[in-house]
Order: C-alpha cells, then structure tokens, then sequence
C-alpha cells in the first residue's frame, strides 16, 4: 500500500473517536486512553470491566455503523486546563495526560455527538466521510499504559478504515497474505526455531533446519568478506566497565545493557555492541598509513534490553548476531572505501533476491562531535557513493547521529513492504575517545576515519525478513532439505536408499520418505515443508535407473538419469536460483 496521505491519517483519526463513542456507548464505565492514527489504520486503548470477544468487536462495529450514518460534525474546541480537568474528571488517563502538558500549551479537544477528545487533530468535517463498509476493527492486544510494564495493562483494538470498500478488501487481502507468510507460524510449521519464555524472553533457539540455513548464509558471507578485502576477528562478549564508560554506553544506554558479574572487583557488563573491541584490536600496535584500510567484520553476538511488549518473533529480540564490520582509513581513502561498501551491500542483497532497494542519507544534526570538514567529507563521500551506484535515495537534513553521518539502505520485500536493514555509519566520536590515532607519510601522527557498517543488520532479524520474502520456500541453495525421495510403494524402498546414498555423496541435502501414507499424500507433506524436489521412484524408475521429479511448484520431470538429477540441483544452487 503507498504511503498514507494527510487525508487518509485524517480519516483514521476520525474513525478511531467514532470507536471509542462507540465503546463508551457500550460500556459506560469504560476509560479511555489514547488512540492514534497509525500506518493502515489506527488503534484506541481502554480499561475495561472485561476481556473482549470477536463478538464484541462486531457489536462495536455495528455501533460504529449508527455514529458515522448519525452525520455528526468533528468541531475543535480550545479550553483551559481546569475546563479540561472537569471535562473529564471520571477519566484518570486524560487527567495524566493533562497534567503532563507544559503550562503554556494549548489544550483542544474534538467533539462529535457527546464524545470529546483531548486532542490535537486533524479531523475529516463529519462521520458521514467514513464509508460504512470500508472499516474493519481486526484485533485486541494487551498494552501497558504508556509502555510502563508496571502500570495498568490496557486493552488495545486495533481496526483499519480506508476510502472505499475496494481498498479495504485489498488491503484484507494483503492482510491474509501477510498472515500467510508470519515467519513465526512458519518457523514453527517449517522446524526452523523456537523461543521460550520460561527460560528468557527474547532469544532465540535455533532448531537444526533453521542452523543449516544459517550456516549456509554464514559461508556465503564470510567468502564474500574475504573476496572483498576484509579480515575475520572475534572478540569476547563481556568487557570491563571502563571499556563502556570510555566508549560513551554507561552514559548513555545503561538502561538497555546487562550487567554481567564482578570479577576481581571490577564490574563486568555484556556488550550492547562489537565497535569498541574492535578498537582495542585497532590499538594493540602502531599503525602506519600503509596498513589502512583495514577491513574487519565479524559475526558478533551482542545483548540488548527491550521492553517485554515491544518483542516480536525473529524481528526484535535481546540477543542477536549482528554482521557488524568497521572500516578504518586515512580521510583520503574514504570516498572510495564508502563507494566499495555500498557496491558490497547491494550485490548481497541482490543475491538474496531483494532488488528493490532504497538509501536514505542522513546528515549533521544541529548537535555534534568532529570537525566541520570531516563531517563535509563524509557527507560528500556518502553522496557521490549513492549517485555512483544510480541508487534512488532520500536526504535526511540534520537526521545524523550526533557522531556521524549515515546511510540507511531500506529493501522492499514480496508484498512491497519496505524494511531497514543495512547501515553505512561515519563515527567522528569513539576514533576521539579512545584516542585512535595512525602515523602518516609525513611521519605525524593523525586520526583515522572510522565507518561502522552493519550489511545484513543481524542474522535473527534478516532471517524473519528472508522467511516472510520467501514465505519459507527458501531458494534451492539455503533450502535445508534439497530434495525428498518418495518411493511408491515398500517395493521400491531399496531403490530409493541407492538414490539417497548417491545424492548425499554429490552433497546434496536429502531425505527419504518411506513411511506407509500414500504417494499423493507424501507429495503433498513435502510440498508443505517448501522442498524445492521430490523425487519419485516406482517400477519404471527402478528399471532405468532414474528418478521423477515433482517440483515444489507443480512442475514435473520424468525419467531422469541420477546423473543429471545432480547437475540439475547444482546447477540450481549455482545460480541462487528458486525453484
């Protein structure tokens, strides 16, 4: 769907007040907390006596229905703080809300029927704007009272509303399949991994199907790394205090790290992030300008506290592998190093088959660490490596870290959602706290430049990504199970061991299928577990020495020799290709 107008946020705005006249309406005791436009749609909290059905939400649908052919007008009013507080005096959220505004800011809310909001808009003129048939409420979470695990669990419904019927039932249907490709119903139906609270929220258990993948793309990156000039390096997961405190992270995200153990009276902690170990590598010698570039990457696990509401399957966690690299560089070779890392990342993601692909180019905020110079030439050198590659891209003025200019490369899944992966980041601060330094031509010491650079961001969040892409049938080289041989009937069985035992030597990933189901009904398991082959032995392929194949897809190959069965799946894996 494109992005949403101002009309279109307007509308969603709109609706959401309607839903929750409508709920008042039918639970007068109910309070209510906000309720935002959102992107396709909106949602509304309340407190409520009660958990809610599906049934309630189509009585409040119906409810809905009278307000909006009601033709009740959305009229802004402007009062004071003690209107506001008598106003909703029963209603202890907005009272909080109340208070929380600065003594000098204007205080409106937006009134329909006998419904009043404390809000600031905008609103569509009248109900009668709302379509009847092109809304829809879809769910009902929990949801803490402004993100506080301590505070009041609310009940958040979620709906969406858009211009005509046409568009709802499009956008129900993207719905559908969104719900089709969920890489957490896929990761269990597929075996691909699992999380348990009980052990810790947040991290993930990969099962064996889901590490063969793993491992493959694990491969796939560290040969690419090294055909690009880059270094391996590991470093430890847990560091000394000062290490943090000298990098800036105690200061300024101590709330999202975990505090490991105190070893020898000195607090250990459990890195957020790889950046500062690399630096310590960087300054375990002297370097000269002759050793620069150096290119290091590493596949760093790091840990990182997020709210329990905000977890969400593979996409966000608390611990995760980023495939984290750092470019260290005389500010001569930056140009060309940015314009190389940027040429790196798209063809990796292009061979993961994400080809539409979009860079947002973020530049120096009002507040910031470096010279003026150094941030002009890192933010020409982002330019130049963004229009070198012809690569649509969107100028963020001011949107930087405070430590650096960046670029973020957003990619477009199958269903056109757009997601941001890749980060491309200048950082003028840590070469300064920790005093990085290299000796020129000119025998002087100088400070590098430093670009962190994060290509598939971190492997549990790019594989929830890549198994909603895919909707799990993987291309043929990371698919965890090649090919299933299927023998007809308990005859054949021998035959299809001999075909197992040949493929498995040409190091293909295969099975067999020798239980007593059916043919049809092995085909179609198969299928269901997004095997790219299935490979059909009977009477005729036993005689001949050959196979049937029966692709994922529906296409068929029959009598092929084990010979070019083999080159056909390699050939397949050769080329990245699907199917």
């Amino acid at each position: 769907m494109a992005e949403a107008s101002s009309e279109l946020h307007a509308l969603r705005h709109s609706t959401a007040h309607v839903m929750a006249d409508a709920v008042l309406s039918l639970f007068p005791e109910a309070k209510i907390a906000i309720g935002p436009a959102i992107e396709d749609g909106f949602y509304y909290d309340f407190e409520l006596p009660r958990s809610l059905t599906p049934d309630d939400l189509d009585e409040i649908e119906n409810k809905m229905r009278e307000i909006v052919s009601s033709k009740y007008d959305f009229e802004k009013k402007v009062i004071t703080r003690s209107e506001a507080k008598k106003m909703f005096k029963d209603q202890p959220y907005k009272l909080e809300l109340i208070d929380g505004l600065s003594r000098d800011e204007e205080i409106s809310v937006y009134v329909h029927n006998s419904f009043k909001d404390l809000c600031r808009g905008p609103h569509i003129k009248n109900t009668s704007l709302i379509h009847p048939k092109a809304f829809k409420l879809l769910t009902v979470a929990g949801a803490y009272w402004r993100g506080d695990e301590k505070r009041t669990m609310l009940q958040r419904i979620y709906g969406t509303v858009w211009n005509s019927p046409k568009e709802l039932r499009e956008y129900l249907e993207k719905r559908k399949e969104i719900e089709r490709r969920d890489h957490r119903r896929l990761g269990k139906e597929l075996d691909l991994y699992s999380t348990h609270e009980e052990a810790g929220a947040g991290l993930i258990y990969w099962h064996p199907k889901g590490a063969r993948i793993r491992h493959l793309i694990e491969d796939f990156w560290k040969n690419e790394h090294f055909k690009n000039g880059y270094e391996l390096i590991y470093t430890p997961h847990i560091g000394k205090a000062w290490l943090w405190q000298t990098s800036g992270h105690l200061g300024f995200y101590k709330e999202n790290m975990y505090a490991a153990m105190e070893i020898d009276n000195a607090d250990y902690y459990i890195k957020p992030m790889n950046c500062p170990f690399h630096i310590l590598i960087y300054k375990s010698a002297l370097r000269s300008y002759r050793e620069l570039p150096l290119r290091w990457a590493e596949l760093g696990t790091v840990y990182r506290y997020e709210r329990s509401g905000v977890l969400h399957g593979l996409l966000r966690v608390r611990g995760f592998t980023q495939d984290d690299a750092h470019i260290i560089c005389t500010p001569d070779q930056v140009e060309e190093e940015i314009e190389r890392v940027l040429k790196f990342s798209l063809a990796i993601w292009k061979t993961f088959q994400f080809t539409e692909i979009k860079a947002y180019l973020a530049t120096k905020p009002e507040k910031s660490v470096g010279e003026d110079a150094d941030w002009d030439k890192a933010i020409s050198s982002l330019q130049k490596a963004v229009a070198s590659q012809n690569l649509p891209y969107v100028l963020d003025e001011g949107g930087g870290a405070f430590y650096g200019p960046k670029i973020d490369l957003k990619v477009k899944d199958a269903l056109g959602r757009e997601w941001q992966m890749s980060t491309i980041q200048f950082d003028f601060n840590m070469p300064e706290r920790f005093n990085m330094t290299f000796v020129d031509s000119d025998g002087r010491e100088k400070r590098p430049f430093m670009i962190h650079r994060a290509l598939l961001g971190s492997f549990e969040r790019f594989f929830g990504v890549l198994i909603e892409h895919f909707a799990g049938a993987f291309p043929v080289w990371l698919a965890p199970v090649q090919a299933v041989v299927i023998p007809v009937a308990l005859p054949f069985t021998e035959y299809a061991q001999e075909v197992l035992k040949y493929l498995r030597q040409a190091e293909i990933r295969v099975i067999s299928d020798e239980s007593d189901e059916r043919m049809n009904a092995k085909i179609r398991k198969a299928q269901q577990q997004k095997i790219p082959y299935m490979l059909i032995v009977g009477e005729n392929e036993q005689a001949a020495r050959t196979v049937s194949i029966r692709t994922r897809t529906g296409e068929k190959m029959n009598n092929l020799a084990l010979t070019d069965c083999v080159e056909l799946i390699k050939q397949k894996v050769q080329e990245k290709s699907l199917i």
